[in-house]
């Protein structure tokens, strides 16, 4: 955030005709500030987000079901690979945000991976279309094996495409705010907030529509509707292009380029002593002095080999204060990946604990677990407001920031509230298992516990209360702390945690799935999970996740903002 940012706090209203520096047209042209860019353009954006959540969760929320269910997967495989694909989702976008900040331009990777997506959930729906024999109603399942592969490629070719998508349109979003105009700065903090209560309506409006159609009428329909809407998504962002603000090239050299220099000529320099650097420079200010007990190394890129400071052999001050932002990132990123690992579980354990529940509602509904995940957007869609309208605005007046509180207070704050959500899901998963052995169905994977599945609610809000917090918190701190020019990879980087923590997730399950079972026995995460002990399990993660967040309060503390209005 800007520190010229002033207190407005609702939606930008300008009127104002000037142009806008830094900015031009999709046709190259400068730009006017009452005709481009601010709500008027990220209302397309945002659209188009709830357009590709929709298209996204209409996937991923009921994937584990259609794992175990057609493709006759056991649950811990099915949650291994289902952990292994989100994983895939959130480390490619670091690929996609690097192909559009060092080549194509956030607009044409949108263009590009837009059509990409639509033709994986196109394929996705045809594979669901073929013939399978070997299965029969009531048994498991043996599909053809090309339907499984064309399945599989299908999935991560919509990962891929996913990729290029989901960095690029957020960041493509707040770029459309310029940031040295006070009132469209301070629009871009409520962006932040309002854009993930739209992330959260597509998600809502899957979870209630489509996986009743998953489960009730045809996966083929179920897949194909999310085609549908990616086709009529990727329309809508095109309408906008006449309003949308390019941002103009003010480097002969790319950010990459200009980091990956200080790093090398640091490494060259490694063996040069500290003296070429004379103290009287740092206190100065005439070099870097912040955090130069951490980052002291890269300093070293600011001398030549020879100990000389000629220029074309060395980096330039801007140059290394951009890698040590970059650097900076680091233990953040490693601290709040815990916090991804819980967030891992909605999606797979948490839906197969709501299998085995009793789900109607009256005499003739019964509710999908999957449509559970719904109350986690639910959650987000009534908080967002919430926070932005009354809570913002208070602590605004009582800490005098901008900001109210600091982005990395915010995504504490979040990883807490992640430590109760496994602590209510572990009494939850104890109280199912003692009615489980009340009522003697220990021994019948498929039957009914007579216990409603709303007695999962808890974990699933305070989820959604955490995501409020630590994913609204996480995607501005990595847009913002980032250099201008690397604000798609800042996003990929806070997509990545998830990402890597999927991959952790299904690690662990893996982990704890052998090391707690094996021999015919059942351990933790079992098929017939009333024969498990899932409740260990999110113990194991709540013990997990207090030291993590004991770690993050460390490193959040030592931290330094790259822009000081954010402190």
């Amino acid at each position: 955030m800007d520190p010229t940012c002033s207190q407005v706090e609702t939606p930008l209203l300008n009127h104002d005709d000037s142009l806008v520096d830094g900015f031009v047209d999709y046709k190259n042209r400068p730009v006017h500030r009452s005709r481009s860019g601010s709500w008027r353009s990220a209302s397309f954006i945002i659209g188009v987000e709830i357009a590709e959540r929709f298209a996204y969760y209409g996937v991923s929320s009921n994937l584990i079901t259609y794992l175990t269910g057609p493709l006759g997967q056991s649950t811990a495989t099915a949650a291994e690979n289902v952990n292994a694909w989100a994983g895939a989702v959130s480390l490619l976008p670091l690929f996609g945000a690097f192909v559009a900040d060092a080549f194509l331009g956030r607009y044409r990777t949108i263009v590009i991976a837009s059509s990409v997506y639509i033709l994986a959930l196109g394929l996705l729906t045809v594979s669901t279309l073929l013939p399978s024999s070997n299965c029969e109603t009531g048994t498991s399942c043996s599909p053809p094996q090309f339907q499984v592969i064309l399945f599989f490629v299908s999935l991560y070719l919509l990962a891929f495409a996913q990729g290029g998508h989901k960095p690029c349109v957020q960041a493509f979003g707040a770029d459309q705010f310029d940031s040295s105009n006070p009132e469209e700065c301070k629009a871009k903090s409520s962006f932040f907030n309002w854009w993930y209560l739209g992330l959260c309506g597509g998600p809502l409006m899957a979870l209630g529509v489509l996986n009743y159609i998953q489960d009730n009428y045809s996966w083929a329909l179920g897949f194909g509707i999310p085609c549908v809407v990616m086709g009529l998504a990727l329309l809508i962002f095109l309408a906008g292009t006449v309003t949308y603000r390019f941002e103009e090239k003010s480097y002969e050299k790319s950010a990459f380029i200009r980091i990956g220099q200080v790093f090398v000529k640091a490494f060259q320099n490694r063996k040069t002593t500290s003296s070429s650097i004379s103290m009287e420079e740092e206190a100065s200010g005439t070099l870097p002095h912040e955090g130069s007990q951490q980052f002291r190394f890269l300093n070293k890129a600011l001398i030549s080999p020879d100990g000389s400071k000629e220029e074309g052999k060395v980096c330039s001050i801007n140059e290394v204060e951009e890698a040590k932002a970059v650097l900076r990132l680091v233990p953040i990123w490693a601290s709040c990946l815990p916090f991804a690992i819980v967030f891992a579980q909605y999606s797979t354990l948490f839906t197969k604990q709501g299998v085995t529940m009793d789900r109607s509602i009256g005499s003739n509904f019964e509710i999908p677990a999957a449509t559970l995940q719904s109350f986690i957007s639910l959650t987000v869609v009534i908080l967002i407001p919430i926070y932005d309208q009354i809570m913002l605005p208070i602590a605004r007046s009582v800490t005098r920031k901008p900001s109210g509180i600091t982005m990395l207070q915010r995504i504490g704050t979040g990883i807490f509230l992640s430590i109760i959500s496994m602590v209510a899901a572990a009494l939850v998963e104890i109280k199912r298992l003692q009615t489980a052995r009340k009522y003697g169905l220990v021994d019948d994977p498929n039957a009914v516990i007579p216990m409603k599945v709303w007695w999962l609610l808890p974990q699933y809000l305070i989820t959604g209360a955490a995501d409020v917090f630590t994913m609204v918190g996480l995607q501005e701190f990595f847009y913002d702390q980032v250099p201008t020019e690397l604000r798609s990879i800042g996003l990929a980087l806070y997509l990545s945690i998830f990402g890597v923590g999927s991959f952790l997730s299904s690690f662990l399950i893996s982990v704890v799935t052998k090391t707690t079972g094996g021999d015919g026995e059942d351990g933790w995460i079992s098929d017939n999970l009333n024969k498990g002990h899932l409740d260990y399990f999110y113990w194991l993660l709540a013990g997990m996740s207090a030291v993590a967040f004991l770690i993050y309060l460390y490193f959040a503390k030592a931290y330094i903002y790259n822009r000081a209005s954010t402190v």
